[in-house]
């Protein structure tokens, strides 16, 4: 990978006609995949069949901060790494959903999930994985945390 603090990845998401009897259309990230050009610019439709739809959606840019450093941490530490995507319908009468933006920290995901946004998720591979990792060993360490006793494990005069 890229040593710098910037790639660029493709999105495809995957669009169902009539799921179940309740909805019309469900959509789901299908894959984050790393866009080193070869997907070019434009989004596309790879493939229609009527019941299922496979978009394609290039040129997203995944960039680390280092006061996110803290939400990287999070998210390497959370036993399975992930990329969040943050994605929004397009309006149309056959809607399409829209990657907005894709991150790896664990905070900004849960700021836009605060802020009523839809926002999935999908595993990491082990390259983007390392990367993180290596930005985020190089760039951020966690505040060591003093453990307090409960009150209860005090002697009384110590509790007030």
């Amino acid at each position: 990978m890229d040593p710098s603090s910037v790639i660029r990845v493709a999105v495809r998401i995957e669009r169902r006609c009539r799921p179940n009897r309740w909805e019309d259309w469900t959509f789901a990230i299908d894959d984050v995949l790393v866009d080193a050009g070869q997907y070019g610019e434009q989004p596309r439709l790879l493939r229609d069949d009527g019941r299922t739809a496979l978009f394609l959606h290039p040129g997203l840019e995944v960039a680390l901060h280092r006061d996110e450093g803290e939400g990287y941490y999070l998210n390497l530490t959370s036993g399975a790494p992930a990329w969040f995507v943050m994605w929004r319908h397009d309006g149309a009468e056959v809607p399409r959903a829209v990657p907005e933006r894709v991150t790896l920290s664990y905070n900004e995901a849960g700021r836009l999930l605060d802020a009523q946004e839809r926002v999935d998720n999908l595993p990491l591979p082990p390259a983007v994985r390392d990367w993180l990792q290596a930005y985020t060993d190089a760039n951020y360490r966690p505040e060591p945390r003093e453990r307090k006793r409960p009150a209860s494990f005090r002697r009384p005069q110590e509790r007030y």
